[in-house]
């Protein structure tokens, strides 16, 4: 089936006791301003150069300290069964989301969007 993906973050996890340094020094860094996002009090997000692209500090539960990227698709079955057909593998699925780990065992995610957040331009489509 027809649909498209692209990648929309990069996503610095972090455990509670490092959480803020790393969200000052990101947003130092960058030199840009983080706010909440919305109805998710555990990420802090920044846009970088474009609507298109952002930077999260997510404050993890238990973990070690990682960066992970996010994939959007307006087709969140046939975008994982495409990745895991590139080698991925299914850890947990999260509602609309899907936790998975690439080759190397790095782990991403692959979120379910709307159709109207694509287009040619600014995503791949799949056939």
């Amino acid at each position: 089936m027809t649909h498209h993906s692209r990648l929309v973050a990069a996503v610095v996890d972090a455990p509670p006791t490092v959480h803020d340094r790393e969200l000052a020094f990101w947003r130092d860094a960058l030199g840009r301003p983080f706010s909440p996002a919305d109805g998710h009090p555990e990420f802090q997000v920044a846009p970088l150069g474009s609507v298109d692209f952002e930077i999260l500090v997510q404050e993890l539960g238990s973990g070690e300290p990682r960066v992970h990227l996010d994939v959007i698709t307006d087709d969140l079955d046939a975008e994982v069964t495409r990745l895991e057909a590139l080698g991925a593998k299914r850890v947990r699925q999260i509602g609309e989301l899907w936790i998975l780990r690439d080759p190397a065992g790095l782990p991403f995610c692959v979120i379910a969007a709307p159709p109207e957040r694509f287009d040619e331009e600014n995503s791949a489509r799949w056939d």
